[in-house]
C-alpha cells in the first residue's frame, strides 16, 4: 500500500478518472477504525486499461457504508470525491465540494489516513 498525499489527491483522480463508470467491489471493514475499499476503474497511465484499486482509510472517525450485497446496484456516473481538510480525508460516493456535503452520500468515510495499492484486473 502507498500512501496518498493531500498534495496527490488531484492527481490520483484525474488519472482514474474520479472513477466515473468504475464497479465498486467490496467494502470490508478491517476494524473498527480501519476500512478497505476495492474498485476496478480505467487507468490513464495505462492507456486506459482496467486494473483494480484498493483504497485503505486508517483513523476512521465518521463512516456509511453500503453492504456488499448491494454494490452491483450502484451508479458511478458520478464517480467519487476524495477531499483532504482539517487533517481528514473525506471520500463519499458521488460528486461533493465539501466534506459536509459529502455526509449526503450514500457512502462515506471521514478519515486521518488513506494508502492505496494497485493491481492487476
Amino acid at each position: 500500500m502507498k500512501p496518498l498525499s493531500k498534495n496527490d489527491i488531484n492527481s490520483f483522480l484525474k488519472r482514474f478518472g474520479s472513477f466515473i463508470d468504475a464497479e465498486l467491489r467490496s467494502i470490508e471493514i478491517l476494524a473498527p477504525t480501519a476500512i478497505k475499499i476495492t474498485f476496478t476503474a480505467q487507468d490513464a497511465a495505462r492507456g486506459f486499461d482496467w486494473i483494480i484499486i484498493e483504497l485503505e482509510f486508517k483513523g476512521v472517525s465518521d463512516a456509511k457504508v453500503v453492504e456488499n450485497s448491494k454494490l452491483p446496484h450502484i451508479d458511478m456516473s458520478n464517480g467519487i470525491t476524495l477531499l483532504f481538510m482539517d487533517n481528514t480525508f473525506t471520500f463519499a460516493l458521488g460528486a461533493y465540494n465539501t466534506p459536509l456535503a459529502a455526509t449526503n452520500s450514500i457512502c462515506y468515510i471521514k478519515a486521518t489516513s488513506l494508502k492505496y495499492k494497485e493491481g492487476s484486473f
